[in-house]
């Protein structure tokens, strides 16, 4: 059985046929679904697809891109919508020079905004971070030392060393369908040193389908094509990189701990 840790149910591609997207999962072996949203106008849907579909989790937060539309977004409204009990991570949030859609001053102040109330409410952060290394490592490293807050780096692309910081510092790592990608080999090189109890696997469907998928939108049910995948580059089984990722996923995300 395996959860995807990060897919995005009603965005386009997904929630015109959101249904049936759902019941090819669970035929695939998808036993749970991480909703996650991106600006503050979604978070009343996602949840209330969390609340339709048993399997279903849903998140709160404010992607990098979105975070001039979001800069007086304070700590209140993330706090009052982490009370639902179907919400259980904060994010998607993070840093994003490469598009740099948002100020990055605007940028950092919200990250540490969600930083504050993963903190506050002992939920996960789930943090974006492109061409942004450095400040995201710092960012999370001043931030921890004003006290520890669980967290994730999602749909991980970023070098080793960035890696090695990251989990030094207690981060979990989820790896999406990009490790499928033939240019994607530091990516494979570095899926292989992640630890089995810090690992997890997405989609960040519907974007990102994994090889044999490729062109196509990607759907929750391909996290077993990326398990399959970084189970063989791991020298594991399929059954054990299944079992540890699902175990992962709820040490985390304790709130939707069975």
């Amino acid at each position: 059985m395996l959860i995807d840790s990060h897919c995005h149910l009603n965005y386009e591609g997904l929630v015109e046929d959101q249904p049936a997207v759902l019941a090819r999962a669970r035929e695939a072996g998808v036993k749970a679904f991480l909703n996650i949203s991106t600006r503050q106008r979604e978070w009343e849907a996602i949840v209330a697809t969390a609340e339709r579909e048993p399997d279903v989790w849903a998140s709160i937060g404010i992607h990098p891109h979105e975070a001039d539309q979001h800069a007086d977004l304070g700590e209140a409204a993330l706090l009052e919508a982490a009370n639902h009990p179907r919400v259980i991570g904060i994010g998607e949030t993070g840093l994003d020079y490469y598009y740099d859609k948002s100020d990055r001053a605007v940028q950092q102040a919200l990250f540490r905004t969600h930083i504050a109330v993963a903190r506050k409410t002992g939920l996960p952060i789930i943090i974006h971070t492109r061409d942004a290394d450095t400040d995201t490592s710092d960012i999370l490293a001043d931030e921890m030392e004003k006290g520890a807050f669980p967290a994730l780096i999602h749909c991980f692309t970023a070098s080793a060393d960035f890696g090695r910081k990251v989990l030094e510092l207690g981060l979990t790592i989820s790896i999406s369908g990009i490790v499928t990608f033939k240019n994607a080999r530091d990516l494979q090189e570095f899926a292989k040193e992640i630890p089995a109890d810090r690992l997890l696997v997405e989609t960040d469907s519907p974007f990102l389908a994994p090889v044999p998928h490729r062109g196509k939108a990607c759907e929750p049910a391909y996290v077993r094509d990326t398990a399959k995948f970084v189970a063989q580059l791991r020298g594991e089984s399929f059954e054990t990189l299944a079992a540890n990722t699902t175990r992962n996923f709820y040490s985390l995300f304790s709130k939707a701990a069975p």
